[in-house]
C-alpha cells in the first residue's frame, strides 16, 4: 500500500471524520509521530484523520501479532485487529484516561479476539506464529510432526487461559497488565497461567510427548 494512502481501518473510521460540515472541513496540520498515545486520541476526538492513522501504526504490528497467537489463521487475526481498532475509535469518547491507552486498546483486541474464539474452535498453524519462520523444503520431518503435535495440544487450552499465556508468554505483559486487560486479580492471572501449562502438558502427555 503506497505510504500516503490511508489504511482500510482508517479509511472505515474516516466515515465519521470531517463530516459534520465538509464544506468548511480544513485538513489539520499533520500531528507530532512523537506525541502520547492520549494526546493522539484527543486529536482523533478533534476530527483528525491523522492522527488516528498514527496510533494504528503503532499497535498494528504487535496487535496482529498476539490475534495471530490466539486465532491461529491470518485472516481471522487481520479481521480481529481491524475490528478492534474500529471499536477504539468509536469508543473513542468513552476513554477513562486513568487507563493507558495501550492497556485500554489490548483490551478491546482481546475481546475481539475472544468473539472469534467463541464462535468456533480454534485451529492453531503454528508456523504462522512467528514470521521468521522456516518454511523452506529443508524444514525437517521431525520438526513438522513436532509442530503437528503442539498444534493439536494448544487447541485443547481453554480460551481464558490460552489467553493469558499468549499475552505473558507471547507478548510479555506483566501479571498486572494482563490483569487489567482482562478485568481479573493477579492471582486469577497466575491461576489462568497454571492451569494452562497443565493443560498443555496433560494434552502433550496424551499424544506421547513429555512437555517441559
Amino acid at each position: 500500500m503506497p505510504a500516503h494512502e490511508p489504511s482500510p481501518v482508517v479509511r472505515r473510521a474516516e466515515g465519521g471524520l470531517y463530516s459534520r460540515n465538509p464544506r468548511r472541513a480544513t485538513r489539520p496540520p499533520m500531528p507530532d509521530s512523537r506525541q502520547s498515545d492520549e494526546a493522539l486520541l484527543h486529536r482523533v476526538e478533534s476530527g483528525e484523520r491523522d492522527a488516528f492513522a498514527l496510533l494504528v501504526d503503532r499497535y498494528q504490528r504487535r496487535a496482529f501479532a498476539v490475534a495471530l497467537r490466539l486465532l491461529g489463521r491470518r485472516q481471522d487475526a487481520e479481521d480481529a485487529v481491524q475490528q478492534a481498532f474500529l471499536r477504539l475509535y468509536e469508543a473513542r469518547a468513552a476513554y477513562d484516561s486513568r487507563w493507558r491507552l495501550s492497556t485500554w486498546f489490548y483490551r478491546i483486541l482481546i475481546n475481539a479476539c475472544v468473539d472469534e474464539l467463541r464462535r468456533r474452535r480454534p485451529q492453531v498453524p503454528l508456523e504462522e506464529w512467528d514470521d521468521a519462520t522456516d518454511d523452506s523444503p529443508q524444514r525437517s520431518v521431525e520438526t513438522a510432526e513436532r509442530d503437528r503435535v503442539l498444534q493439536g495440544a494448544l487447541s485443547t487450552v481453554p480460551v481464558e487461559a490460552r489467553i493469558v499465556l499468549t499475552l505473558y508468554y507471547g507478548d510479555g505483559r506483566s501479571y498486572r497488565e494482563i490483569g487489567v486487560i482482562r478485568g481479573i486479580s493477579v492471582n486469577t492471572v497466575k491461576t489462568h497461567l497454571r492451569r494452562g501449562r497443565l493443560a498443555l502438558r496433560k494434552a502433550l502427555r496424551v499424544q506421547g510427548v513429555e512437555g517441559s
